[in-house]
């Protein structure tokens, strides 16, 4: 098991914290984002990590990790920033936003699911808008299942009242899971590079979501492992301070 953790935004909501450092090399009480991220991949035995970079990618520079570097950062989006490291999309694998914090057991739940496509979904997403003024809950990425836990629509436009969960931003992929990805990420471009696709304006603009949302359009199973909290989202100065906060506390996250 590999992990690619995609670091290429400015982060521009949580400016001016990101004018000097990329959110991932934020401190949390003595700890950056992404040292977090790779103290629980590790806990759960996952050495083999890279990291996409792109803004400021002189100030990501902890050891023994793999680095790729987006050098359209500042003209793409998620998607293609992961595909920067399509190199390790060549076994089993475990994607991530570099701008969420997840305890071990949310991870550790994941990567016991036996499909070859699986997200991780907050079951109980509404609780974690609670004190989230800055980031409104029509900014969440909605899911909407099927009766087997499959993804049937995926996306921020999703209607509030109508969405089962919020993706994390938390993935993983099997062999197999990796070569549907690829196939159906090349065969996309090809065909959309310069046309909306599905959320985003452009293909170059498109979101993870716009892709998992393809693949489920395709007929290829995403399954979603649901969880009850367990995690926060780092995207707003307030998200921040309220992160250091419970961590300064002592606090644990809902599971």
């Amino acid at each position: 098991m590999k992990a690619i953790i995609i670091a290429a935004g400015k982060g521009r909501r949580m400016r001016p914290l990101t004018d000097e450092f990329p959110k991932c090399m934020l401190e949390f009480n003595g700890k950056t984002l992404l040292e977090r991220h790779i103290e629980v991949l590790n806990s759960s035995g996952i050495k083999d990590i890279s990291v996409v970079r792109g803004y400021l990618a002189e100030r990501i520079c902890i050891p023994g990790i793999k680095y790729y570097q987006n050098d359209r950062y500042e003209h793409n989006n998620i998607l293609n920033s992961l595909f920067y490291a399509e190199a390790e999309l060549n076994d089993d694998v475990v994607i991530s936003y570099c701008d969420i914090y997840y305890e071990r057991p949310v991870l550790s739940k994941l990567l016991a699911d036996p499909h070859d496509i699986s997200i991780v979904i907050d079951l109980d997403w509404r609780a974690s808008y609670a004190g989230r003024s800055a980031h409104p809950v029509s900014e969440a990425e909605k899911v909407r299942l099927s009766s087997r836990a499959m993804v049937m629509e995926i996306g921020k436009s999703i209607k509030e009242d109508t969405a089962e969960g919020e993706f994390l931003g938390l993935m993983k992929l099997s062999k197999k899971g990796c070569m549907l990805l690829k196939e159906v990420f090349h065969s996309a471009k090809n065909s959309s590079l310069d046309r909306p696709f599905h959320e985003a304006s452009v293909f170059e603009k498109a979101y993870l979501t716009d892709m998992i949302q393809e693949l489920a359009d395709r007929g290829i199973n995403v399954h979603c492992v649901g969880i009850n909290g367990g995690w926060k989202e780092i995207d707003t100065i307030q998200d921040y301070e309220n992160a250091k906060k419970m961590l300064l506390e002592g606090g644990k996250l809902k599971l």
